[in-house]
């Protein structure tokens, strides 16, 4: 049996833009993407510690400490919230008992804390 764990997080982050206009999906620095595991077009759920709302969307390559809502999302968020983006991977029960997930601490630029 298997069952839904979270995989990473990127932990309060701060979103850089929030753009209506665009088809959808969450812009992340692919720096972020790469360090948290997550990969282009991955299913991600994005909670914004702002007001408390949360979407699932799938993830595009961003640089330079992006985070961007776009699309439908761009009503839930805007530049300046706080977020935090998750991603889940279905884990094998036994293996379930050990697994850790990575998570990511930025600073206010979006930039990996140690």
């Amino acid at each position: 049996m298997y069952i839904s764990l979270l995989k990473s997080k990127i932990h309060d982050c701060v979103v850089t833009d929030a753009n209506l206009e665009y088809v959808g999906s969450i812009t992340l620095d692919v720096e972020l993407m790469e360090a948290a595991g997550i990969l282009e077009n991955e299913k991600v759920l994005v909670a914004n510690i702002t007001n408390g709302r949360r979407i699932e969307t799938y993830v595009i390559k961003g640089g330079g400490g992006e985070v961007i809502l776009n699309g439908a999302a761009a009503h839930l968020f805007k530049k300046g919230d706080r977020a935090i983006v998750m991603a889940f991977a279905m884990v094998d029960v036994k293996e379930a008992k050990t697994h850790k997930p990575k998570i990511i601490h930025v600073d206010k630029k979006n930039k990996i804390r140690d």
